[in-house]
């Protein structure tokens, strides 16, 4: 009936399971999608084993770090689109909007003291980790806690590979064991089950959302402590526009992805890392997708894994380049927080780009800036300035200047410990995707992480790769970018 990846679970507490209680409940708070999801498919199967309803907790906190009208906005939207897939459903699903700080406090536990088992999420970054051990420690039931992080489950490697090329090779020799293991597309399709009761106090305590009326109106996000000088982006959060922002690249984009992606005038990229970032969609159906229009299974994979970058799929040269962002690039970041305590710690980088960057940290800079000068996009450079308008516009960075944004930032801080202190604030404040193993990757790889020593010694870089405003202007198109984002 269940049948999930045992390498895909694990029990977070000593707890036991109580199967006198009323309910499953399946505790929302890193896959927020009604699909292609291991950890709901894994608490439909416990409810359906043990002949309980179902009841799916959503909880979006007001004292989140960087909490704001655009991350809200993005994960309502996204409660909206849920709420409506599971209304058509046996399972009783809970939109809880912390109204102010710790005001949600007691809610998960009155929950868990009538389930049978709680389910959640594993996501290895961000506060989640802390929260769920938390939780754990407090509940008297059990708490599992399911991977649904990407194609690989996160247990399947022992320790973080020092560069994509290793990580490459590491994928093409076990990722095939895993590839068949793919979620229900609808796990709550034809299931029955009994309606859940819950606890009788539970509306007058916790008053429960309607994200559906929040999402039409940005007006009523004043009403939550959170920052409200930075808007809503332009890209709207839930499944439903997750799938259509996947077929609209699927279908005009992928062709000229290999050739054209790192150009920003082109703009060819896929725009699916707010999805998978706030869960609004699994590689998996990505995966899927790709895969039904290019006519691929499993078994065309190529044997061996010799850690290239394209022919190891079997697929078109577009869908490759694209499978090398979504799986090497992307996974690469959750194995180094999934196996590791310091993603986003300055001690986390490589010996040698530490080295490197502290014998130049005392070097003189031609320019050097503030948080706030960079915030406001107030540098010398307009390629520089134009990507960070995109930044606090969009929540977003094309993927190509995403990189000399970085390095710049380290180029005019006063030293490499501010700079990566600085990216941090600005990525995870600002862009959607931010807050994510796979955003700290595209960060630390601006000091060295995944890289290697590159000659000549610069200063301020010392052997650490540079890049300058003037090469990218040679190699890519940016005039319409620039129109765009200049002024």
């Amino acid at each position: 009936m269940n049948h999930i990846p045992d390498l895909r679970l694990r029990a977070c507490n000593r707890a036991p399971l109580c199967p006198d209680g009323d309910y499953v409940l399946y505790w929302m708070i890193a896959n927020r999608r009604p699909h292609f999801n291991f950890a709901l498919e894994h608490a439909v199967g416990e409810a359906r084993r043990l002949g309980k309803g179902l009841v799916i907790l959503e909880a979006l906190r007001a004292g989140y770090p960087w909490a704001s009208d655009r991350l809200h906005a993005f994960v309502i939207q996204g409660m909206a689109a849920n709420a409506a897939a599971f209304a058509r459903t046996p399972a009783r699903y809970l939109a809880y909007l912390e109204p102010e700080p710790g005001a949600g406090k007691g809610l998960l536990e009155t929950l868990a003291a009538r389930a049978c088992l709680v389910v959640t999420d594993r996501f290895p970054a961000f506060f989640l980790p802390h929260m769920v051990a938390a939780a754990a420690a407090r509940l008297e039931v059990r708490l599992e806690e399911v991977d649904a992080c990407g194609l690989l489950p996160l247990a399947a490697a022992a320790h973080a590979h020092p560069s994509a090329h290793a990580f490459r090779r590491f994928l093409q020799q076990v990722l095939p064991l895993h590839l068949e293991d793919v979620p229900s597309p609808d796990p709550l399709a034809g299931v029955l089950l009994p309606p859940p009761v819950l606890p009788p106090d539970l509306e007058r305590r916790w008053p429960m959302a309607r994200p559906t009326e929040l999402a039409a109106d940005h007006s009523s996000l004043a009403a939550f402590p959170i920052d409200h000088g930075l808007a809503p982006a332009p890209t709207r959060g839930g499944w439903h526009a997750a799938r259509a922002a996947l077929g609209e690249f699927l279908d005009h984009r992928l062709a000229r992805y290999a050739a054209e992606r790192n150009d920003p005038d082109a703009d060819v990229t896929s725009g699916l890392s707010p999805y998978l970032h706030f869960g609004h969609l699994s590689a998996h159906e990505v995966l899927v997708e790709l895969g039904r229009r290019e006519g691929w299974t499993p078994e065309r994979l190529s044997a061996g894994g010799s850690g290239r970058r394209a022919g190891w799929w079997r697929m078109s040269e577009p869908a490759e380049a694209f499978l090398d962002e979504l799986v090497t690039w992307r996974e690469l970041g959750y194995n180094f927080a999934a196996t590791r305590d310091d993603l986003e710690r300055y001690e986390s980088l490589p010996s040698w780009a530490r080295q490197t960057l502290e014998r130049h940290a005392g070097d003189e800079r031609a320019h050097c800036y503030d948080l706030a000068a960079f915030l406001a996009a107030a540098t010398h450079d307009p390629v520089w300035n134009a990507a960070q308008r995109q930044l606090w516009r969009e929540g977003r960075l094309h993927n190509y200047l995403r990189m000399l944004w970085g390095k710049k930032i380290l180029e005019w801080s006063r030293s490499p410990r501010e700079a990566l202190a600085i990216m941090l604030e600005l990525n995870n404040r600002l862009a959607l995707d931010g807050r994510d193993p796979n955003s700290a990757t595209g960060i630390f790889w601006c000091l060295g992480r995944y890289d290697r020593p590159w000659g000549p010694e610069r200063p301020v870089f010392g052997t650490v790769r540079y890049m300058s405003s003037q090469a990218t202007l040679r190699k890519v198109r940016m005039r319409e970018y620039l129109e765009r984002y200049g002024a």
